[in-house]
Order: structure tokens, then sequence, then C-alpha cells
């Protein structure tokens, strides 16, 4: 049976503005402290190649095992859009990649509001993929959070 795909949307109110939010998915220091992390794995030097068709990888090990996550930049809009392909190495062949697009928006006294579509996302992962995404904008939240305002 050929697999199905859906899109699957998640959005987020950030604290922090748009500029360090944005920022925070294309600065290796600050990405490898958040993006695909797990309270549990380690997180390998990135590879982030922040211009329009650069790539990124960014790897965690967990028990053992290396979760690759990779990528093209398709759009980079500072501070309000961002889009890129997505997948995991080990799940190419079977599954393809995805299309990432993040739209990010003011909202008031220097917040932001960050909204996040996964385009050919399969759809036995979108429930998971729903919920990582969410879990990774809250650990992006805390990153940011945890920085203080006076980095960026």
């Amino acid at each position: 049976m050929a697999t199905q795909y859906t899109s699957i949307h998640v959005s987020h109110s950030f604290s922090q503005p748009a500029q360090r939010v944005f920022d925070a998915w294309l600065d290796p220091e600050v990405a490898v402290q958040w993006l695909f992390a797990t309270p549990d794995g380690e997180m390998l030097p990135p590879r982030i190649d922040a211009l329009v068709g650069g790539r990124f990888s960014i790897t965690e090990r967990r028990d053992g095992e290396d979760w690759e996550h990779c990528g093209e930049y398709l759009e980079i809009d500072a501070p309000r859009k961002l889009a890129f392909s997505f997948y995991l190495p080990k799940f190419l062949e079977q599954f393809g990649s995805s299309i990432v697009r993040i739209q990010i928006t003011d909202g008031k006294d220097g917040s932001c509001e960050l909204s996040l579509t996964q385009e050919h996302c399969p759809v036995e992962f979108a429930e998971q993929s729903t919920a990582g995404w969410k879990t990774l904008l809250a650990n992006l939240e805390q990153t940011l959070a945890s920085q203080g305002s006076s980095a960026s």
C-alpha cells in the first residue's frame, strides 16, 4: 500500500521578538540546544549553511543510534519566513522529504507568533509529528528564555 501524506500545522506564542525566534533556527550554537534535541540524547555538532540552497544536518545520538535530521533551505526572509525541505536519511527512501514552512508575526510588547506547517507528512506519523513540533517549539521558548533578553 502506498504511503498517504497530509499537512500538519502548529503554532506557538513566544515572549521573544520575531528576530530572536527566527535567528534561533539558523544559528548553530542556539539550534543545537533545542532543534531535534531530546532530554536523554547527545547532540553532535550541527551543520547549518544558512542561505537559500544551503543545507543543514542536525544529529542527535539516542541510545547509541544517530538520528540525523537534514534539509535544504528554500526560503529565508528574516525575520518573517523560513522554508526548508526536511527528512531523516534513514527514512528518505521510504517516505521522501517534507517541506516545512515557518511564518512569524509580531505580537504585542516584543512578543511574536510562530506558525509552522509541514507539508507531505506521512499520515501514519501526523499525530507524532504534530506533538514533536509542539515540543520543539516549547523547547525553543525555554532556550531563548534561559539566554536572557540580551542575547540575539
